[in-house]
């Protein structure tokens, strides 16, 4: 009988600890590299206070990892090359990347580094991080949403998000002609990732 209690008794402590311990794969931080042929980078801004017009950046780059043990979150990398902007015009492409606007010479990167990520439900997640844009770099909070999870067609882990924030370029010390170009930009990220 004394053995069977202690049987007993150690049945019992160890469904205690395993209900009380997390497991390995709640608390396992996940990496997802940017899928950058499948993932867009749009922005729009005003046209003489008339129209909306759209452009986007041809490449992005960068990281995300999901962490449900760490105090953050996670984090977000994301680096846009400033000279893969297009607009389906050479000319005003030429002029977006000069001193007027992005001087890709002197700043060839827009960068994105992430210092905390809030879970707001199960789909949706509050990134905040620094916004680095011709060279000043600013904090900005950007709500994403996980749009799917599943494999791709080489059977690799995919993952997608989106989501849009505006800035003013003049806090960014773009200040072109803001008479005929709207100081508000509206940037809109549909990302793909992959796991590493």
């Amino acid at each position: 009988m004394k053995t069977k209690f202690l049987l007993l008794t150690a049945v019992i402590a160890a469904a205690v600890v395993a209900l009380a311990t997390p497991t390995q794969s709640a608390e396992k931080a996940e990496t997802w590299e940017v899928d950058p042929v499948h993932s867009s980078v749009v922005f729009r801004i005003k046209h003489m206070d008339v129209s909306w017009f759209y452009g986007r950046f041809n490449k992005v780059s960068g990281s995300v990892t999901l962490d449900p043990s760490a105090a953050n979150g996670g984090s977000v990398s994301m680096e846009i090359p400033a000279d893969s902007v297009d607009t389906a015009n050479e000319q005003r492409d030429g002029h977006l990347k000069g001193t007027d606007f992005f001087n890709v010479k002197q700043f060839p990167s827009i960068r994105f580094e992430s210092t905390k990520i809030a879970k707001v439900d199960d789909t949706h997640l509050d990134v905040t991080g620094k916004l680095t844009l011709h060279g000043v770099t600013k904090e900005i909070t950007v709500r994403m949403e996980q749009t799917g999870t599943g494999k791709g067609m080489r059977g690799e882990m995919r993952i997608g998000f989106h989501g849009s924030f505006s800035i003013d370029r003049t806090d960014y010390g773009i200040d072109w002609r803001p008479e005929v170009l709207g100081k508000e930009v509206t940037l809109t990220l549909g990302i793909a990732a992959v796991k590493k």
